[in-house]
């Protein structure tokens, strides 16, 4: 659409010049798009029922994923018709996302492990069942890449306790950190770090036990209680006769503002939903 606009100057003479200034032209697509918004003027509300229809879609598979889950104890007792079930329902929810590059700034933050297949973290869990008094709490994995455009930082957050030595579900904390990169649109590499102890929270009776209430706490007691509270330990990850870290890729099958799924490349699927900030 061009836009002219024409004049006529009156000279005292009585003489008249005129003249003209060059077209104003409207972008192409937005002359169409204009002429399409007064041809079809419903389009525009029929997309954005289209659109909302699609994330109610979207929203139901997620939740189907979730229910499918359930009762599985993040993956421990799950039987093979439910991995079936949950492998079935994953894919329905990675589809909507399909090839697009990972959004770091989604990415970041904390997320809680809901469910997973993969052997490592299945033993652990496991392992709490078989040993009555280790237990293994809620599993993270924290992502620092904002501000970022090539990858990150990541760190596997495991709560985990020794009733009635510690805290219950929360008495210390295993922390394994990684450094990670964008290798294609859906796969990063992740170089393992580090494995560390931290956050231990030693429980009441333990605490009564070192330094009794009733009696007048000495230096000594009150130091040892210091020491447990501020207590870490930290050893770096290499492969056994190398000096090189561990490292393995993890492809991002699925991300929106609360849900990631994973796929492990050792095997194993994952599905975590937003949590809140671990301090």
């Amino acid at each position: 659409m061009n836009l002219a606009f024409a004049s006529t100057l009156h000279l005292p003479t009585g003489q008249r010049v005129g003249f003209e200034t060059k077209p104003i032209s409207l972008a192409p697509n937005a002359s169409r798009w204009l002429s399409t918004r007064k041809m079809f003027p419903c389009l525009a509300s029929t997309a954005t029922a289209m659109t909302q229809a699609a994330e109610f879609e979207l929203e139901e598979k997620k939740h189907d994923l979730l229910r499918a889950i359930q009762e599985t104890q993040r993956g421990l007792v799950a039987t093979a018709d439910q991995r079936s079930c949950i492998e079935e329902a994953l894919v329905n929810v990675e589809r909507y996302n399909a090839g697009a590059p990972i959004d770091l700034e989604k990415l970041d933050g904390t997320w809680r492990l809901q469910y997973t297949s993969a052997p490592d973290v299945l033993v652990l869990l496991e392992s709490a069942t078989r040993l009555s008094f280790f237990q293994v709490g809620q599993i993270f994995q924290k992502f620092e890449c904002k501000n970022q455009s090539n990858g990150g930082v990541v760190r596997n957050v495991v709560r985990w306790s020794i009733p009635p030595l510690l805290e219950e579900q929360e008495g210390a904390t295993l922390l394994v950190s990684a450094k990670f990169s964008i290798v294609s649109a859906r796969n990063i590499y992740l170089q393992f770090e580090e494995i560390s102890i931290q956050n231990i929270n030693i429980s009441e009776e333990l605490q009564a036990l070192i330094a009794p209430a009733i009696l007048p706490r000495s230096f000594l007691s009150l130091q040892i209680l210091q020491f447990l509270r501020t207590f870490k330990v930290e050893f770096p990850v290499r492969n056994p006769g190398r000096q090189q870290s561990v490292g393995g890729l993890y492809y991002l099958s699925y991300l929106d503002a609360n849900m990631l799924l994973g796929r492990a490349a050792t095997g194993g699927i994952f599905v975590f939903t937003r949590a809140q900030p671990l301090v």
